[in-house]
């Protein structure tokens, strides 16, 4: 990716910082996952710090962020937690944050409303319905189960959620330590994702919203099954990448990196060029997400990946259905695509 630059290339140990910009500062958590990493960021805020996402809902974060109190913010307490979305590395610790430092924490409404919604779910609900959901859309009985066995996983990663927050808005100025951030609006990874801009000198916080050697996924989940995420990602990406070139991007997964122009832009044309594969997969013969699934993704997903992987799939199926490309139709309980 010849687009790209990558100015810092050493990773800050675990509990220590590295600064980035002015008063910007990096850290970089451990997940339970493939996706091993989470980075957070750090920003001076006067006489105390701003954190920008949490780490996941786990024992090990937490210990992680003892440590970091330690020995990283010489003494000085955390002012605000800005949380980017909903996803469990991001806001898992935003509640206990909160209450260990009694400070406020700011989220946009959308990405707290789906957060409460699914916190919600009934164990039971998932394994029933949430089975029957994914065989609808063509999964075998036995993945589906596995899928769904533990019932409520969000809610075991995020154990509690702030019961006092700040609302978010796109186009809001947070002041912090003297500087002014602008509040971007994304959505399709998740509905109302905040990423943070700072135009004096060209620094964006992007959390999910754009990565620089994966694509974030794009999900449609049970609740929200005839969506169509994918517009709404694609369009944010079109929104990211006029931004100024030389804006120097702080993903949440992966280096910091430069090129975000060209990165939006690959990002777009990776997705196009999946959506042109589901097109002639449904040439072929009837499709449904899960018959997509070899199509799309690389084989062996593990139960975790495969929730992921399905999603993406619908998505990509619902945008071609909302523009005329595919019609669907349902045979024997399984609903597949096909073109018109």
């Amino acid at each position: 990716m010849r687009y790209l630059s990558f100015p810092y290339r050493e990773i800050p140990e675990a509990a220590q910082r590295r600064e980035v910009a002015e008063g910007v500062y990096w850290l970089r958590f451990s997940l339970p996952f493939a996706l091993d990493h989470i980075n957070l960021w750090l920003l001076a805020d006067g006489e105390g710090w701003a954190i920008v996402d949490t780490g996941y809902g786990n024992e090990t974060t937490r210990e992680l962020w003892q440590q970091t109190f330690a020995q990283a913010l010489e003494g000085r307490p955390i002012t605000r937690i800005i949380v980017t979305h909903y996803h469990p590395d991001h806001i898992g610790q935003a509640a206990w944050l909160g209450q260990t430092w009694d400070a406020p924490v700011l989220i946009t409404q959308g990405e707290l409303a789906l957060a409460q919604k699914l916190r919600g779910i009934p164990d039971e609900l998932i394994q029933t319905e949430g089975a029957a959901f994914f065989q609808y859309h063509g999964l075998d009985a036995e993945r589906a189960r596995l899928m769904t066995e533990n019932g409520n996983r969000y809610r075991n990663a995020v154990t509690q959620l702030p019961e006092s927050v700040e609302i978010l808005r796109d186009g809001d100025m947070l002041e912090i330590g003297g500087h002014q951030w602008r509040i971007v609006g994304g959505n399709g990874h998740s509905p109302e994702h905040a990423c943070l801009y700072r135009e004096q000198d060209q620094v964006l916080i992007s959390g999910d919203q754009v990565l620089p050697t994966i694509s974030s996924n794009v999900s449609v989940r049970m609740d929200n099954a005839n969506d169509d995420p994918l517009s709404d990602f694609l369009d944010s990406l079109q929104r990211l990448g006029q931004l100024p070139e030389e804006t120097l991007v702080l993903p949440a997964h992966g280096l910091p990196f430069k090129g975000l122009r060209g990165r939006t832009n690959a990002l777009i044309g990776h997705h196009e060029r999946q959506l042109a594969r589901v097109v002639a997969a449904c040439e072929q013969a009837p499709q449904s997400a899960a018959d997509l699934l070899p199509v799309l993704f690389r084989p062996n997903l593990t139960p975790h990946e495969l929730h992921f992987a399905m999603g993406e799939s619908l998505s990509h199926l619902n945008y071609l259905e909302r523009r005329g490309q595919l019609k669907r139709q349902e045979v024997e309980g399984v609903v597949r695509f096909v073109t018109e």
